[in-house]
């Protein structure tokens, strides 16, 4: 039977996270022999090593030591929901609480104001804390326990790994310049936008699904210019360097016709599905429970449809 406190754990953690007995130390603000003490306490009793340690170039992480780490952060993650949950009650009977969001960058400033706005209604001490990143960077944060849930794209969540809700279909749509014939349209084939210059929303897994749907029709996309930053996108196309490709659509995108307009692709063959990722087998608090009961009571209510564009 394993015998150990929260405390050695959180210590084997940060060394892992930092890399370092010294700066886990100096984090933790308690002495290096205690951090190694805590590690070695844990690796005779697990019968492994979580760490290869070199002196003055710090610590490795075996690959058992990895998947360890891993299932410690989420251990300390349930420890800190569950003295939130059990410590915090206001004077009215409100709960306080909190829940850790992940979203994907080009989408968080449309789709996360509206759930926001109102969940903190119904739970006013609610405090949230919000990540940013791209596809890969959000997993990232669900599996080492930084998020509680992370606001994604299904196709590239891993099964077994992480459990998937859905909350709709994101159809791509091309962003064209305002003069661009092609902005008159109803709707845009693939076939249409590969005789134009491309500008690519250049993110981890989103120039290969955007490449993808010219392939996949037999077709090479003119790509010409790249940014990471959905903004800049819209000023290149704006300043009519080139359209470009998206899926979750501002609704201010569709209220400023004067520079660009959007227009559905009708044959594109790989519609991905936005929702809420979480980690799989592992039991949520109540806060964040409610949190996604709130964005599927939204979904139901149609709170996300205006960010939908289809053909």
């Amino acid at each position: 039977m394993l015998n150990f406190t929260l405390k050695q754990l959180r210590y084997v953690e940060a060394t892992g996270r930092l890399g370092s007995i010294a700066r886990a130390a100096t984090d933790l603000n308690i002495s290096q022999s205690s951090i190694t003490a805590a590690i070695d306490a844990l690796e005779m009793q697990i019968g492994y090593d979580l760490f290869i340690r070199t002196p003055a170039k710090g610590v490795r992480i075996t690959p058992e030591g990895g998947e360890t780490l891993q299932s410690i952060r989420r251990f300390i993650d349930q420890s800190n929901h569950f003295a939130t949950e059990i410590q915090h009650e206001t004077a009215e009977g409100d709960t306080l609480g909190s829940v850790r969001i992940a979203c994907y960058a080009t989408a968080a400033p449309s789709f996360l104001p509206p759930i926001l706005k109102s969940f903190t209604k119904s739970h006013p001490y609610l405090k949230i804390n919000l990540l940013e990143g791209n596809m890969q960077t959000l997993l990232t944060f669900l599996d080492e326990g930084e998020a509680d849930m992370a606001f994604t794209y299904g196709q590239y969540i891993i099964s077994g790994r992480h459990d998937f809700k859905s909350l709709f279909d994101a159809p791509p749509y091309a962003l064209l310049p305002a003069d661009d014939p092609l902005a008159a349209e109803a709707s845009v084939s693939l076939a249409d936008l590969s005789t134009r210059p491309m500008i690519m929303l250049d993110l981890p897994y989103t120039k290969d699904y955007f490449t993808g749907l010219f392939y996949q029709k037999g077709l090479e996309p003119n790509l010409v210019h790249s940014s990471r930053s959905a903004e800049i996108i819209r000023a290149l196309v704006a300043g009519g360097y080139g359209f470009s490709i998206l899926n979750i659509c501002p609704p201010d995108y569709q209220k400023d016709d004067t520079l660009f307009r959007v227009v559905p692709i009708r044959d594109a063959l790989t519609v991905p599905n936005f929702g809420i990722a979480t980690l799989s087998g592992v039991r949520q608090p109540r806060m964040v429970k409610a949190f996604m009961e709130k964005c599927l009571e939204l979904q139901n209510n149609g709170i996300f449809d205006d960010l939908v564009i289809s053909s």
